[in-house]
């Protein structure tokens, strides 16, 4: 170690163990060195480290905390990949594989050879290094390797994992077909996990890369490599669990061996794994969580399993589902980063499924994991037991069903498992109650119990999947071990001492592997390494784990004390064993040790390959290990399902000692955790032993698992517990320095400056390296014996060897030749002699340094003054020239002055001529234009007069023409408007309907029937059926008697009809008839010959020869040829009696279809009553025939036989009497003359002779609406709803002639498709207050309209100024097409606000909720808009109703009034013009029935009035009626949605309240905090109500005093 030299320095303190730094001096015992920082022209501070004392000669000089650094590789040793493997390095010790490490990190290579080991840095980023490319790229390079093929020159692969894992697979598949292990380690987050994956996918892609059929097999099911590739995320998430160094920590070992058959293919897998940390799962610390399928299930599960597994999230507080549970919430239950747990879940299901499990297995084990859950949940509260003690008793027993059930257990057991614990003594069984907190404990146990047993099943289940079925098919295996690294964390317990037992283990393996490759390297270069010790820790081991005085084998002597045993009497078993002296700290083979301090808190400490480990006993060492079942357990699970009984079978098989339990009527004995552990390490490390062994060490370069970022101090720690520094120190224990021939002799050829070329060459072509290494080494000790000496045999000295002996000689170049080995490719160097070379050479490079120096100084300084002399002769050049530039530019300035002179001289005269010249010209134009203006102007004033002549004449011409036009136009209307009145008075298709509602009651009665027939196994429901069907079917004959005879009183009411008309036309030739009659037998009196003469032309069919009075004749041609009015009345009163019994004959039928249909409701069981069924079939027949019927007109089932019996002696009597003629009694004239409203008696609509009642007291119930005795009361309950309802209806009419107020929205459809594919929608007008009136533009009602106009806002209307101005284009009642209560079209929530004031648009939106005041009209199309729709918001419901009515009656007459006549009563008169209601009747058709002759006395006139009257009054309240009914199904419709929804809603409450029982205290608080809100808020409202009319006032008062200011 020279002045200059490198290296790097320990220091204790810091984020940096090793500093580079720089040797300034050296001394007999110590250096001086200063830090090399990165800014060389830092100066920094120069300390001393002292030499070590004690060190081999062969070793050379050590100082404390010193070791050489390597010279940095330059862009192509990089490139070449010469640190892929840091054996090749110069120097090997702990900075230089650190510093090597860490450059390779910060290039993106994350992979290092050390030897056989490969070194992973979890970069914490996706990396492109595992892409199929990449894969194909190692496998191919392996394969060729394999048969001696590719080409030799070409530079191998990087380091990778897919190396370690092609080597392996090739080993395996050479001759010996050894198997091959793979052992992954590093502790938690350094990416053991990864790795493993990514081994297991080259490994099993090899592997199914020769299976022929692809990824599937021929059942259609996965291949084995995706099985086995699928098992990892079931173990991961049953296995894993988020730490506070890694998100995806493994928190069990594993060692999955792979079979593959002679061909190499994979034949299948088995998965062995090491102690489960089962403590996580009563206790994970703050920031870590509990294993991933927890977390999985309770995020990730869809609401039936929520409802399956008793998630409810009502009985959480708010709190999330994993914060809430008590097993996963301890840490927070913080999500994880890379992965969410809902997409986890998916994942594990995934998996499980494509192992082939049912998706009933997956649901139990599922259901275990919640009942798991559930099982955390369970709370104790304290008691007194008899005996005066506190015991524990359960808190809430609605948790311990859920987990029972879940669990698939007994409730009791389990109770008494929780709160029990039975001891077996040799004669009796003794129960103890145990205290709330041993019951918690006992729950924490039973819970890990559970969990762990299940984990057992669920490997066991994952080795069923994926095994091999023929062992004899397996000729050689290819394992990977994923087990935990290192631990030693402030407070270590059982779980760190059984880990880091298992690394020792594994690190012995590791070292005599690695003394193994050692050997076979010096075998190989032919060197003899006899001399070599081997590091074993073999005593380390023997502490641990030998019998009888190892720490676990006395931890299980002291677990098979019982109750007896406690951590404190072992920790002191332990101290007395292994420091049996009275002072004695450390134990004879130092590797355990206790101060005096510690053994009194019970901890020992434990020297291990990585370092000394504090292990706290008082950490329920003994319970860890005994993991013992209590017998009330063991009872739960031999009870339980079939599931839990069988994984209590798993945990029975490896905790059962089965040597003990080979005596017969003995319980088979139980394995401690600790011997089971033992023989699954003995196991595991017999299995590496029999394999060739690879290894990769795991490193996490920082604890924040970020990319880029690397603390030196945790990867050193890493290092060393990783083995990988062991495994160096092995390495290097015989011959640390290797150089290849090449590299040794270019390197220290140069230590021999003065030996001649042609004794030792300088270049080593065309030489053997082996033999000029021997030479140069035999030339070198031979000049290191003798003295040195720089002067020249003259005298004379060089400048070279002058700067030699100025500088601090080496030492003399002596040490044995057996320390430098030449073997055949390599030069082994020990450490002593590697230094000696190092010395010189480096004395050697600084002597040539500093002769190169003084040639660069000597260089340099003859550079500087040429440079100076060049110089100065240019700056006196350039002095001269600027002389000489200056003169010339004086003479330059001179000549151009006289140049400008004359210029300016010439500008002056041409300046005066220019104006001169502009002058005249301007003059000369204004003369010459005015001239032209006046002649413009003249011509100008003549074409206006002409043109004024000829506009005249034009629009006359124009105007009249367009007069003509629109008469045209007009006459052409008029007679358009005439067909489209006639068109609108065809009734065929209300008839056509008609015949499709007979044909839906048809379709019914055969439902009926249907039905009735399919229960024909009931003997007593099918006589009852029967009987009523008879009694239908002779209510049916006595129907189609009633038609037929109705019919027939019809045709003769038609006849008579008939004969009246034809009587009427021969009216006038009958008086002058009877008038000549008259005459003749007044002369007859005088002359009775003459009057039998004249009396044969008066009756034919009288011949009898007697004289007859003249008052007789004139009856006798009256009675016998005339048709008289009182007959035709006759008629048409018993066709209204046929009718009227012909309903209530059809009312009797609908009765008994009525009780047919509740006996056979009552036989399906369906639970109609009698009301229901009326209300069916009331409904059915309102459908049918058009109208609403009143269930009150339904006659009481129960009298049916006595009604038909009334009915059908009335029927008889009515025949009867029509059977005995009509007779004329009396004076005929006196009989006719009756009131015209007689013939009309039934209903009466409250107005008689035209003219309107006086308006009485309003009648709050009548007609159907209260209870009737009689039909009389019914018909007049009748006329006062009819009354009351036509009185309303006038008042509608007023009320729209006034105004009504509205809120205003126009929604106009375009044809145009939008890019949706929807209809455009627009709104024209937007929540616009508007007043909407009744127009009328002339006596007709289709000239009224509907005006919109608009209102003032709030400030105008509190100041009472009310604007009245058109704001919309009035509305014609001949474009509404109908109106509809409600907003129908439409969401009346979403309607759009005029304003863009936030809170003014809240505000109308939330008025826009009430549907109920909202009123829809819909308007015929216009060439804008495809539809239109006007939705109108009052101010209440009433309101609404009231203008929903009038509008419906104004439209109905004004269907009536434009010819649409539903009735078939049909008169002349009803052709006569409509009129607006209450308007004058201008321009009427005269009745044809007035003024005709004054001898009829029928007043048909009258009776043709009435009729009309009549008809109108009943077509408008059928179109009412027909508009009532269809919004009665729309809201009975609704009213079936609502009610299926509140049924639905009422199941949802029932379920809510009562998961929500436990929350009434929360709801108390929440309803007293909301009345205050509340208060406040009418507190609020006040403020605000008191702020409006404030701001009046002010408004007020500023225009008061704008008035008085402007009077001022």
């Amino acid at each position: 170690m020279e002045a200059g030299t490198r290296v790097w320095c320990y220091q204790s303190s810091g984020e940096d163990p090793w500093i580079l730094s720089e040797i300034v001096d050296r001394s007999a015992d110590s250096i001086q060195l200063k830090h090399v920082s990165e800014n060389d022209d830092a100066e920094s501070e120069v300390f001393t480290r002292p030499l070590l004392t004690g060190t081999k000669p062969e070793e050379g000089a050590k100082y404390e905390g010193v070791e050489l650094a390597n010279a940095p590789l330059s862009e192509s040793d990089i490139h070449e990949g010469v640190d892929n493997d840091m054996i090749s390095l110069q120097h090997l010790h702990e900075p230089a594989i650190l510093q090597a490490v860490s450059d390779r990190y910060f290039r993106g290579e994350i992979y290092t050879w050390t030897g056989p080991v490969l070194i992973a840095v979890n970069p914490f980023q996706r990396l492109p290094l595992y892409t199929r490319e990449i894969l194909e790229s190692y496998r191919q390079e392996g394969l060729f390797r394999s048969q001696n093929l590719g080409d030799s020159t070409a530079k191998p692969l990087g380091p990778h994992v897919y190396s370690i894992a092609d080597r392996s697979y090739r080993q395996m598949m050479s001759e010996q077909r050894k198997s091959q292990s793979v052992l992954i380690s590093g502790e938690s987050g350094a990416g053991k996990t990864e790795t493993t994956k990514i081994v297991m996918l080259y490994l099993t892609t090899l592997g199914s890369a020769l299976e022929e059929g692809g990824g599937e097999a021929d059942d259609g099911k996965l291949s084995i490599m995706e099985r086995v590739l699928q098992s990892n995320p079931i173990l991961e998430a049953f296995g894993n669990a988020k730490t506070l160094r890694n998100d995806n920590s493994s928190r069990f070992g594993k060692f999955i061996e792979l079979g593959f058959n002679r061909a190499g293919v994979l034949q299948g897998a088995k998965v062995q794994t090491y102690l489960l940390e089962k403590v996580r799962i009563g206790y994970h610390a703050s920031g870590e969580r509990n294993y991933h399928i927890f977390y999985q299930l309770l995020r990730g599960a869809t609401e039936e399993q929520h409802h399956k597994y008793c998630f409810h999230d009502g009985l959480t507080g708010g709190l999330e589902l994993a914060n809430y549970f008590h097993l996963t919430g301890q840490g927070g239950a913080p999500q994880l980063r890379e992965f969410t747990d809902e997409e986890g879940l998916k994942y594990t299901l995934k998996s499980m499924r494509s192992m082939g499990w049912s998706e009933e297995k997956i649901d139990h084990v599922l259901s275990i994991v919640a009942g798991i859950l559930h099982l955390g949940q369970v709370k104790f509260e304290s008691k007194m037991s008899d005996g005066g003690q506190e015991v524990a008793q359960i808190a809430d027993m609605k948790t311990v069903v859920d987990a029972a059930k879940l669990l698939g257990v007994d409730q009791e057991q389990l109770v008494t498992a929780l709160t029990v614990r039975i001891m077996v003594t040799r004669r009796e069984e003794m129960r103890i109650d145990l205290a709330p907190n041993k019951a918690a404990d006992a729950r924490d146990s039973l819970a890990k119990t559970v969990y762990g047993a299940m984990f057992l099943w669920v490997v066991k289940a994952v080795n069923n999947c994926i095994k091999w079925e023929n062992d004899k098919d397996i000729k050689s295996s290819a394992g990977v071990l994923d087990i935990f690294g290192f631990e030693s964390f402030a407070i270590n317990s059982f779980e760190q001492l059984c880990i880091n037992f298992t690394n020792e283990a594994l690190q012995q393996q590791f070292n005599k592997f690695i003394f193994k490759l050692e050997q076979e390297e010096y075998e190989r270069e032919h060197i003899d390494g006899a001399f070599i010790d081997f590091a074993d820790n073999q005593d380390c081991l023997d502490t641990i784990q030998a019998r009888p005085k190892g720490i676990l084998a006395l931890l299980d002597d002291e677990c098979k004390l019982g109750q007896r045993g406690n951590d404190r009497n072992w920790a002191l078993k332990l101290n007395q064993t292994y420091l049996p002296g009275k002072n004695q700290t450390v134990s004879d083979n130092t590797r355990y040790s206790a101060t005096r301090m510690q053994q009194a808190k019970g901890i020992f400490c434990v020297r291990h390959f990585a370092g000394n480990v504090e292990y706290t006993a008082e950490t329920n060492f003994l319970e860890k290990n005994r993991d013992e079942i209590p017998l009330t357990a063991k009872s739960l699970f031999e009870g339980g399902s079939e599931l839990i009984q069988e994984i209590y079978g798993v945990q029975k098989e490896q905790s059962e000692d089965a040597s003990g339990a080979a005596k017969p009527g003995k319980p088979a004995k139980q394995k401690t955790v600790s011997q089971q552990f033992k023989l699954q390490l003995n196991s595991l490390i017999a299995m590496v032993e029999a394999t060739d062994p690879h290894y990769i060490r795991c490193l996490k370069p920082n604890d924040a698992a970020k990319p880029k970022l690397m603390t030196r101090k945790r990867l050193t720690e890493q290092l060393r517990y990783g083995g990988v520094l062991e495994a160096v120190r092995v390495a290097r224990m015989g011959y640390p320095v290797r150089l290849d021939h090449a590299g040794f002799f270019k390197r220290y050829r140069m230590l021999l400056p003065a030996v001649a070329e042609d004794r030792l060459p300088w270049s080593m072509d065309d030489e053997d390296a082996q033999k000029l290494c021997v030479s140069f080494l035999d030339i070198l000790l031979e000049e290191g014996a003798k003295p040195v000496d720089y002067f020249n045999p003259d005298g004379t000295i060089t400048r070279a060897n002058k700067i030699r002996m100025a500088q601090r000689q080496p030492d003399k170049m002596e040490f044995p030749k057996t320390d430098v080995q030449l073997g055949l490719s390599k030069v082994f160097m020990r450490k002593g002699p590697h230094d000696k070379l190092e010395s010189h050479r480096v004395f050697h490079q600084n002597a040539s340094i500093t002769l190169i120096q003084s040639w660069m100084r000597a260089m340099q300084q003859e550079r500087r003054y040429l440079i100076s002399g060049d110089a100065a002769l240019t700056i006196q050049r350039w002095y001269r020239g600027c002389m000489g530039r200056a003169r010339w530019w004086r003479l330059r300035e001179a000549q151009a002055g006289l140049l400008l002179t004359n210029t300016l001289r010439m500008q002056i005269s041409r300046r005066k001529f220019m104006r001169a010249r502009i002058g005249a010209v301007r003059i000369a134009a204004q003369f010459r234009g005015r001239l032209v203006r006046k002649v413009n102007a003249a011509t100008k004033i003549q074409s206006h007069r002409r043109m004024q002549v000829r506009s005249t004449a034009y629009r006359k011409l124009k105007s009249a023409t367009i007069a003509l036009q629109c008469c045209a136009r007009r006459g052409a209307a008029k007679l358009v408007l005439d067909e489209i009145k006639r068109e609108q008075k065809d009734m065929g298709k209300v008839k056509e309907q008609n015949e499709k509602l007979k044909m839906e009651m048809a379709s019914l009665k055969a439902m009926l029937q249907a039905q009735a027939a399919s229960d024909a196994g009931k003997a007593k429901s099918d006589k009852a059926i029967a009987e009523k069907q008879k009694e239908i079917d002779a209510l049916e004959d006595r129907i189609k008697d009633l038609e037929a005879e109705l019919e027939q009183e019809k045709e003769n009411v038609k006849k008579l009809e008939n004969d009246l008309i034809a009587q009427k036309e021969n009216g006038q030739l009958l008086s002058h008839d009877l008038k000549y009659q008259k005459t003749m037998v007044q002369q007859g009196a005088s002359s009775p010959a003459p009057l039998q003469s004249k009396s044969s032309r008066g009756s034919a069919s009288n011949a009898a020869p007697a004289v007859v009075p003249a008052e007789k004749v004139v009856n006798a041609v009256v009675v016998g040829h005339t048709i008289t009015p009182e007959a035709l009345a006759q008629h048409r009163a018993e066709v209204a009696r046929l009718e009227e019994q012909l309903e209530e004959e059809r009312k009797m039928s609908r009765a008994a279809r009525i009780e047919v249909k509740n006996l056979r409701t009552a036989i399906a069981d369906k639970g109609l009553d009698l009301t229901a069924s009326t209300d069916l079939i009331s409904d059915n027949v309102s459908e049918i025939s058009g109208s609403e019927l009143d269930k009150n007109d339904l006659p009481v089932l129960n009298d049916a036989e006595s009604y038909i019996r009334v009915q059908k002696a009335e029927k008889d009597a009515a025949a009867k009497s029509r059977n005995e003629g009509i007779h004329f009694q009396g004076d005929m004239r006196g009989n006719l003359k009756t009131q015209v409203s007689e013939y009309f008696p039934l209903i009466k609509r409250g107005l008689i002779d035209g003219e309107e009642k006086e308006e009485g007291p309003e009648v709050v119930a009548g007609g159907w609406k209260h209870d009737i005795s009689s039909r009389k009361d019914r018909e007049q309950g009748l006329r006062d709803e009819v009354r009351v309802f036509e009185t309303k209806v006038k008042k509608f009419y007023q009320l729209l002639e006034e105004g009504v107020d509205v809120i205003v929205w126009q929604l106009n459809k375009s044809a145009e498709v939008g890019v949706d594919g929807h209809e455009g929608l627009e709104f024209a007008v937007k929540s616009s207050s508007m007043t909407l009136k009744l127009h009328r533009r002339g006596d007709l009602l289709v000239q009224t309209v509907l005006t919109f106009n608009s209102t003032g806002g709030y400030l105008s209307k509190a100041l009472g100024r009310r604007r009245n101005v058109a704001a919309h284009e009035p509305l014609p009642l001949n474009d509404i097409l109908e109106v509809k209560a409600g907003c129908v079209g439409f969401d009346h929530a979403e309607l759009p606000s005029s304003s863009t004031k936030k809170g003014k648009s809240s505000k109308v939106k939330s008025e826009n909720m009430q549907s109920s005041l909202f009123l829809t009209i819909k308007a015929s199309p216009t060439p804008m808009a495809s539809s239109r729709s006007y939705f109108l918001r009052l101010k209440s419901r009433s309101t609404r109703n009231d203008l929903l009515g009038g509008l419906r009656g104004i439209l109905a007459d004004l269907q009536v009034h434009e010819g649409v006549s539903i009735s078939q009563i049909q008169t002349p008169a009803a052709q006569q013009a409509r009129r607006m209601p209450g308007s004058a009747h201008k321009n009427a058709v005269p009745n044809p029935f007035h003024g005709k002759r004054g001898d009829i006395m029928v007043p048909l006139a009258e009776v043709h009035d009435l009729i009309n009257r009549e008809r109108e009054s009943y077509d408008r309240l059928l179109l009412m009626m027909l508009q009532g009914s269809s919004d009665l199904k729309e809201k009975e419709d609704e009213l079936l949605t609502l009610r299926g929804k509140l049924h639905q809603s009422m199941a949802e409450c029932a379920e809510k309240d009562r998961t929500q029982a436990n929350d009434s205290k929360l709801i108390m608080q929440l309803s007293k905090k909301l009345e205050t809100l509340l208060m406040e808020n009418e507190d609020l409202r006040d403020n605000n109500d008191r702020l409006n009319q404030r701001l009046v006032e002010v408004e007020c008062e500023k225009m008061n005093l704008a008035a008085h200011m402007q009077q001022g």
